[in-house]
C-alpha cells in the first residue's frame, strides 16, 4: 500500500531539526535517539517510525486529503542509511573520534534537510539504482 508523500518529508524536517541540534549541543544522547527512530523506521517502514506516527495521528487530520503517494520501500530505505549515518555518528560521538561523530551527522542532516526543504531524497533515489545492480549482479 503506496504511503502520502508528506509523511515522509515531515519526518525528515523533524530529523533535520533534531540533527542540526545534535551538531549544535555535542548531545550523544539525542542523537542515539535520532538512531533509534532511524532504525524503526528502517525495520518496520515509516509507518512504524516515530515520526511517521506523529504525522498520522496530528499532522495529517488537519491536512487535506493526499493527492501524491509513493511506495514504502525507497523511504524505508533512506532510513536504513540515516540508520547507517546516524550509528557511525553516534560511534564517533562515544568512542572518538569527535570528527567522525560530527561528520556522519551533519552527512545525515544534509540528507533530511534536502528532502525536508526541496522534496529530493537520496536514499529513495538510491533505492532503484541499487535493485537494478542488485538484479544484474544475479
Amino acid at each position: 500500500m503506496d504511503i502520502d508523500v508528506r509523511g515522509p518529508r515531515f519526518g525528515a524536517a523533524v530529523t533535520a531539526v533534531v540533527l542540526a541540534v545534535v551538531l549544535v549541543t555535542g548531545s550523544g544522547w539525542l542523537l542515539a535517539w535520532q538512531t533509534l527512530a532511524f532504525a524503526l523506521g528502517a525495520a518496520g517502514g515509516v509507518r512504524r517510525a516515530p515520526y511517521g506516527w506523529v504525522f498520522r495521528r496530528f499532522v495529517a487530520p488537519r491536512l487535506a486529503p493526499p493527492t501524491a503517494f509513493e511506495p514504502p520501500e525507497p523511504p524505508r530505505f533512506a532510513q536504513a542509511v540515516g540508520f547507517g549515518f546516524a550509528a557511525v555518528g553516534l560511534a564517533g560521538f562515544a568512542l572518538g573520534p569527535g570528527w567522525l561523530g560530527l561528520a556522519a551527522t551533519g552527512a545525515a542532516l544534509a540528507a533530511a534537510f534536502l528532502n525536508a526543504v526541496f522534496g529530493y531524497c537520496l536514499g529513495c533515489e538510491m533505492y532503484p539504482l541499487l535493485r537494478r545492480v542488485a538484479v544484474r549482479a544475479r
